[in-house]
Protein backbone atom coordinates (compact mmCIF):
# COMPACT_ATOMS: atom_id res chain seq x y z
CA UNK A 1 0.00 0.00 0.00
CA UNK A 2 1.06 3.46 -0.81
CA UNK A 3 1.96 5.43 2.35
CA UNK A 4 -0.39 7.83 3.91
CA UNK A 5 -0.22 11.25 2.96
CA UNK A 6 -0.09 14.01 5.00
CA UNK A 7 -3.39 15.87 6.29
CA UNK A 8 -3.81 19.16 4.42
CA UNK A 9 -2.26 22.26 6.59
CA UNK A 10 -4.83 24.33 7.81
CA UNK A 11 -5.97 27.46 6.29
CA UNK A 12 -6.90 30.58 7.92
CA UNK A 13 -10.46 31.58 6.56
CA UNK A 14 -10.96 34.49 4.82
CA UNK A 15 -13.83 35.82 6.48
CA UNK A 16 -12.50 35.53 10.13
CA UNK A 17 -9.25 37.31 9.15
CA UNK A 18 -11.44 40.35 8.12
CA UNK A 19 -13.14 40.42 11.75
CA UNK A 20 -9.62 39.89 12.80
CA UNK A 21 -8.10 43.00 11.28
CA UNK A 22 -11.86 44.80 12.21
CA UNK A 23 -11.21 43.56 15.65
CA UNK A 24 -8.12 45.45 15.44
CA UNK A 25 -9.37 48.86 13.30
CA UNK A 26 -9.89 50.87 16.67
CA UNK A 27 -7.07 50.24 19.44
CA UNK A 28 -3.93 48.71 17.29
CA UNK A 29 -3.78 51.18 14.49
CA UNK A 30 0.49 51.46 14.60
CA UNK A 31 0.21 47.40 13.85
CA UNK A 32 -2.34 48.04 11.21
CA UNK A 33 -0.20 50.47 9.38
CA UNK A 34 3.04 48.39 10.17
CA UNK A 35 1.31 45.23 9.35
CA UNK A 36 1.74 45.89 5.31
CA UNK A 37 5.81 45.78 5.67
CA UNK A 38 5.38 42.53 6.61
CA UNK A 39 5.28 39.88 3.37
CA UNK A 40 1.36 38.43 3.10
CA UNK A 41 2.74 34.85 4.70
CA UNK A 42 3.49 36.46 8.06
CA UNK A 43 0.63 39.29 7.87
CA UNK A 44 -2.13 37.22 8.13
CA UNK A 45 -1.15 35.41 11.12
CA UNK A 46 0.02 38.06 12.80
CA UNK A 47 -3.55 40.04 12.56
CA UNK A 48 -4.98 37.12 14.28
CA UNK A 49 -2.73 37.07 17.04
CA UNK A 50 -3.11 40.50 17.56
CA UNK A 51 -6.74 40.64 17.59
CA UNK A 52 -6.32 37.85 20.48
CA UNK A 53 -4.27 40.51 22.77
CA UNK A 54 -6.80 43.13 21.82
CA UNK A 55 -10.17 41.20 22.92
CA UNK A 56 -8.33 39.80 25.66
CA UNK A 57 -6.54 43.00 26.65
CA UNK A 58 -10.36 44.19 26.48
CA UNK A 59 -11.92 41.44 28.39
CA UNK A 60 -9.88 41.67 31.38
CA UNK A 61 -9.74 45.83 31.57
CA UNK A 62 -13.66 45.98 30.94
CA UNK A 63 -14.33 43.27 33.49
CA UNK A 64 -15.51 43.94 36.91
CA UNK A 65 -14.04 40.86 38.04
CA UNK A 66 -10.20 40.54 36.24
CA UNK A 67 -9.68 37.39 37.88
CA UNK A 68 -13.06 36.20 36.73
CA UNK A 69 -12.21 37.08 33.58
CA UNK A 70 -8.64 35.81 33.65
CA UNK A 71 -10.32 32.41 33.63
CA UNK A 72 -12.76 32.27 30.79
CA UNK A 73 -10.06 33.51 28.89
CA UNK A 74 -7.62 30.80 29.75
CA UNK A 75 -10.80 28.35 29.14
CA UNK A 76 -10.61 29.78 25.45
CA UNK A 77 -6.98 29.42 25.48
CA UNK A 78 -7.76 25.74 26.52
CA UNK A 79 -10.08 25.32 23.71
CA UNK A 80 -7.68 26.86 20.84
CA UNK A 81 -4.52 24.66 21.79
CA UNK A 82 -7.24 21.43 21.91
CA UNK A 83 -8.39 22.60 18.30
CA UNK A 84 -11.70 23.06 19.37
CA UNK A 85 -12.07 26.33 19.97
CA UNK A 86 -15.43 28.17 20.46
CA UNK A 87 -17.40 29.43 17.99
CA UNK A 88 -15.84 32.79 17.43
CA UNK A 89 -13.55 34.13 14.21
CA UNK A 90 -10.58 35.44 16.85
CA UNK A 91 -10.41 32.07 18.62
CA UNK A 92 -10.65 30.21 15.23
CA UNK A 93 -8.02 31.57 13.34
CA UNK A 94 -5.76 31.34 16.56
CA UNK A 95 -6.21 27.66 16.94
CA UNK A 96 -5.36 27.68 13.44
CA UNK A 97 -2.03 29.64 13.63
CA UNK A 98 -1.43 27.78 16.75
CA UNK A 99 -1.50 24.42 14.83
CA UNK A 100 0.28 25.87 12.15
CA UNK A 101 3.18 27.01 13.76
CA UNK A 102 3.58 24.94 17.03
CA UNK A 103 3.59 27.92 19.54
CA UNK A 104 3.90 27.13 22.87
CA UNK A 105 1.01 27.94 25.45
CA UNK A 106 3.16 29.19 27.99
CA UNK A 107 4.02 32.25 26.01
CA UNK A 108 0.03 32.95 26.17
CA UNK A 109 -0.41 32.19 29.12
CA UNK A 110 2.58 34.70 30.40
CA UNK A 111 0.58 37.43 28.08
CA UNK A 112 -1.87 36.65 29.82
CA UNK A 113 -0.19 37.46 33.54
CA UNK A 114 0.89 40.66 32.31
CA UNK A 115 -3.22 41.47 31.88
CA UNK A 116 -3.85 40.25 35.42
CA UNK A 117 -0.95 42.93 36.33
CA UNK A 118 -2.40 45.59 35.04
CA UNK A 119 -6.17 44.65 36.23
CA UNK A 120 -4.64 44.42 39.65
CA UNK A 121 -2.39 47.14 39.87
CA UNK A 122 0.45 45.36 40.83
CA UNK A 123 3.64 47.52 42.08
CA UNK A 124 6.72 47.29 40.83
CA UNK A 125 9.30 48.02 43.10
CA UNK A 126 12.66 47.77 40.89
CA UNK A 127 14.05 47.59 37.55
CA UNK A 128 13.89 44.18 37.39
CA UNK A 129 9.85 44.28 38.53
CA UNK A 130 9.30 46.47 35.40
CA UNK A 131 11.40 44.46 33.02
CA UNK A 132 9.11 41.03 34.24
CA UNK A 133 6.23 43.23 33.35
CA UNK A 134 7.24 44.14 29.63
CA UNK A 135 8.44 40.44 29.60
CA UNK A 136 4.79 39.59 29.81
CA UNK A 137 3.36 41.99 27.80
CA UNK A 138 5.79 42.65 25.29
CA UNK A 139 8.27 40.01 24.96
CA UNK A 140 5.49 37.53 24.47
CA UNK A 141 4.89 39.65 21.42
CA UNK A 142 8.09 39.07 20.39
CA UNK A 143 8.84 35.84 20.71
CA UNK A 144 5.15 34.68 18.54
CA UNK A 145 5.75 37.17 15.89
CA UNK A 146 9.46 35.66 15.42
CA UNK A 147 7.85 32.14 15.70
CA UNK A 148 5.51 33.41 12.28
CA UNK A 149 8.34 34.18 10.84
CA UNK A 150 9.56 30.37 11.22
CA UNK A 151 12.69 31.26 13.07
CA UNK A 152 12.84 29.06 16.13
CA UNK A 153 16.69 29.53 17.32
CA UNK A 154 17.17 30.56 20.91
CA UNK A 155 19.30 33.39 19.72
CA UNK A 156 17.15 35.04 17.53
CA UNK A 157 14.02 34.97 19.90
CA UNK A 158 16.28 36.04 23.05
CA UNK A 159 17.27 39.26 21.19
CA UNK A 160 13.47 39.56 20.10
CA UNK A 161 12.31 39.80 23.74
CA UNK A 162 15.02 42.63 24.38
CA UNK A 163 13.33 44.46 21.69
CA UNK A 164 9.93 43.65 23.44
CA UNK A 165 11.15 45.07 26.91
CA UNK A 166 12.59 48.06 25.08
CA UNK A 167 9.61 48.97 23.39
CA UNK A 168 7.58 48.77 26.59
CA UNK A 169 9.61 50.52 28.44
CA UNK A 170 9.78 53.30 25.91
CA UNK A 171 6.20 53.28 26.26
CA UNK A 172 6.20 53.31 30.01
CA UNK A 173 8.61 56.82 29.84
CA UNK A 174 5.85 57.85 27.16
CA UNK A 175 2.90 57.24 28.99
CA UNK A 176 3.92 58.60 32.56
CA UNK A 177 1.29 61.20 33.23
CA UNK A 178 -1.51 59.12 30.96
CA UNK A 179 -0.93 56.10 33.53
CA UNK A 180 -0.90 58.11 36.81
CA UNK A 181 -3.67 59.61 35.78
CA UNK A 182 -5.19 56.01 35.60
CA UNK A 183 -3.84 55.08 39.01
CA UNK A 184 -1.38 52.99 37.28
CA UNK A 185 2.68 53.63 38.19
CA UNK A 186 5.05 51.34 36.41
CA UNK A 187 8.37 53.51 37.31
CA UNK A 188 10.19 51.58 39.47
CA UNK A 189 9.45 52.44 43.32
CA UNK A 190 13.54 52.29 44.26
CA UNK A 191 13.96 54.90 41.36
CA UNK A 192 11.11 57.05 42.15
CA UNK A 193 12.35 57.14 46.04
CA UNK A 194 16.02 57.91 45.42
CA UNK A 195 15.28 60.35 43.11
CA UNK A 196 12.90 61.99 45.85
CA UNK A 197 9.69 62.18 44.05
CA UNK A 198 6.39 62.82 45.98
CA UNK A 199 3.46 59.94 45.85
CA UNK A 200 1.26 62.91 44.75
CA UNK A 201 3.43 63.71 41.81
CA UNK A 202 2.45 60.69 40.59
CA UNK A 203 -1.38 61.02 41.80
CA UNK A 204 -4.73 61.36 40.04
CA UNK A 205 -3.46 64.89 39.13
CA UNK A 206 -0.05 63.74 38.64
CA UNK A 207 2.83 67.03 38.26
CA UNK A 208 6.00 67.08 35.95
CA UNK A 209 9.00 68.14 37.88
CA UNK A 210 12.84 67.48 37.12
CA UNK A 211 13.31 65.23 39.72
CA UNK A 212 10.59 62.84 38.04
CA UNK A 213 12.32 63.68 35.13
CA UNK A 214 15.89 61.73 35.97
CA UNK A 215 13.39 58.58 36.40
CA UNK A 216 12.07 59.33 33.11
CA UNK A 217 15.78 59.38 31.77
CA UNK A 218 17.43 56.66 33.41
CA UNK A 219 14.19 53.78 31.87
CA UNK A 220 15.00 55.63 28.59
CA UNK A 221 18.57 55.01 29.04
CA UNK A 222 18.05 51.10 30.17
CA UNK A 223 15.85 50.64 26.70
CA UNK A 224 18.60 52.43 24.71
CA UNK A 225 20.68 49.73 26.00
CA UNK A 226 18.21 46.83 24.95
CA UNK A 227 17.43 48.34 21.85
CA UNK A 228 21.18 47.84 21.23
CA UNK A 229 21.30 44.13 22.40
CA UNK A 230 18.03 43.61 20.12
CA UNK A 231 19.63 44.96 16.88
CA UNK A 232 21.71 41.84 16.19
CA UNK A 233 18.60 39.25 16.07
CA UNK A 234 17.33 41.61 13.16
CA UNK A 235 19.64 40.13 9.76
CA UNK A 236 18.63 36.35 11.57
CA UNK A 237 15.18 37.26 10.72
CA UNK A 238 13.94 36.51 7.50
CA UNK A 239 14.82 39.33 4.72
CA UNK A 240 11.39 40.34 3.97
CA UNK A 241 10.45 40.84 7.16
CA UNK A 242 13.79 42.46 8.38
CA UNK A 243 13.26 46.29 7.15
CA UNK A 244 9.72 46.34 9.16
CA UNK A 245 11.22 44.82 12.41
CA UNK A 246 14.22 47.05 12.08
CA UNK A 247 11.53 50.16 10.95
CA UNK A 248 9.88 49.49 14.40
CA UNK A 249 12.87 49.49 16.45
CA UNK A 250 14.01 52.95 15.00
CA UNK A 251 10.39 54.54 15.39
CA UNK A 252 9.73 53.27 19.31
CA UNK A 253 13.36 54.29 19.77
CA UNK A 254 12.35 57.89 18.26
CA UNK A 255 9.57 58.42 20.99
CA UNK A 256 12.96 58.74 23.47
CA UNK A 257 14.38 61.45 21.64
CA UNK A 258 10.91 63.32 21.48
CA UNK A 259 11.28 62.63 25.11
CA UNK A 260 14.57 63.82 26.29
CA UNK A 261 13.73 66.87 23.97
CA UNK A 262 11.21 68.17 26.30
CA UNK A 263 13.43 67.59 29.44
CA UNK A 264 12.02 64.26 30.13
CA UNK A 265 8.46 65.79 30.77
CA UNK A 266 6.08 62.97 29.91
CA UNK A 267 3.26 64.55 32.24
CA UNK A 268 2.26 67.48 30.56
CA UNK A 269 2.00 66.17 27.01
CA UNK A 270 2.35 62.50 25.63
CA UNK A 271 5.38 62.60 23.18
CA UNK A 272 4.75 61.48 19.42
CA UNK A 273 6.98 60.93 16.32
CA UNK A 274 5.83 62.68 13.78
CA UNK A 275 5.01 61.52 9.94
CA UNK A 276 7.65 63.15 8.22
CA UNK A 277 10.13 61.33 11.09
CA UNK A 278 8.72 58.15 10.72
CA UNK A 279 8.56 58.12 6.41
CA UNK A 280 12.43 59.22 7.11
CA UNK A 281 12.74 56.37 9.92
CA UNK A 282 11.30 54.18 7.66
CA UNK A 283 12.93 54.69 4.51
CA UNK A 284 16.32 54.54 6.61
CA UNK A 285 15.15 51.11 7.58
CA UNK A 286 14.69 50.00 3.61
CA UNK A 287 17.92 51.66 2.56
CA UNK A 288 20.49 51.17 5.06
CA UNK A 289 19.47 47.25 6.28
CA UNK A 290 21.89 46.26 9.71
CA UNK A 291 24.84 44.25 8.30
CA UNK A 292 24.89 40.83 10.25
CA UNK A 293 26.64 40.83 13.69
CA UNK A 294 27.29 37.83 16.50
CA UNK A 295 25.04 37.23 18.79
CA UNK A 296 26.83 36.80 22.36
CA UNK A 297 24.25 37.99 25.05
CA UNK A 298 22.41 35.48 26.96
CA UNK A 299 18.37 36.00 27.47
CA UNK A 300 17.29 38.67 29.64
CA UNK A 301 16.61 36.57 33.06
CA UNK A 302 13.52 38.03 33.01
CA UNK A 303 12.40 36.48 30.10
CA UNK A 304 14.42 33.41 29.61
CA UNK A 305 11.22 31.27 30.64
CA UNK A 306 9.33 32.30 27.57
CA UNK A 307 11.81 29.93 25.64
CA UNK A 308 11.53 26.77 27.21
CA UNK A 309 8.81 25.22 25.48
CA UNK A 310 10.31 26.49 22.29
CA UNK A 311 12.02 23.65 20.21
CA UNK A 312 15.14 24.83 17.56
CA UNK A 313 13.69 22.34 15.44
CA UNK A 314 11.74 24.03 12.63
CA UNK A 315 7.77 23.86 12.78
CA UNK A 316 5.99 22.79 9.55
CA UNK A 317 6.52 24.59 6.57
CA UNK A 318 3.36 27.13 5.70
CA UNK A 319 1.37 26.35 3.11
CA UNK A 320 2.06 28.72 0.11
CA UNK A 321 -1.51 30.34 0.89
CA UNK A 322 -2.28 31.04 4.39
CA UNK A 323 -5.88 32.52 3.51
CA UNK A 324 -8.56 30.13 2.01
CA UNK A 325 -9.55 31.64 -1.38
CA UNK A 326 -13.09 33.26 -0.86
Amino acid sequence: MPPLADPPAPCLQRDDVIACRRALSKGSKSFSAASWFLPPAVRDPAAVFYAFCRVADDLVDDSGDPHGAVRSLRERLDKIFANAPIDDPVDRSLAVVVQRYALPRNVFDALVDGFVWDATDKAYDGIEDTVGYAARVASTVGVIMTLLMDVRDEHTLARACDLGVAMQLTNIARDVGEDARRGRVYLPKRWLDEAGVAAADLGPSPVFSPALGTVTRRLLDHAADLYERAEPGIPRLPRRCRAAIYAARLIYADIGRVIASRRYDSVSARAMTSLPRKLWLMARALLRPLPPAPVTSAPLEQTAFLLTQISSATAPAPPRRHTAPP
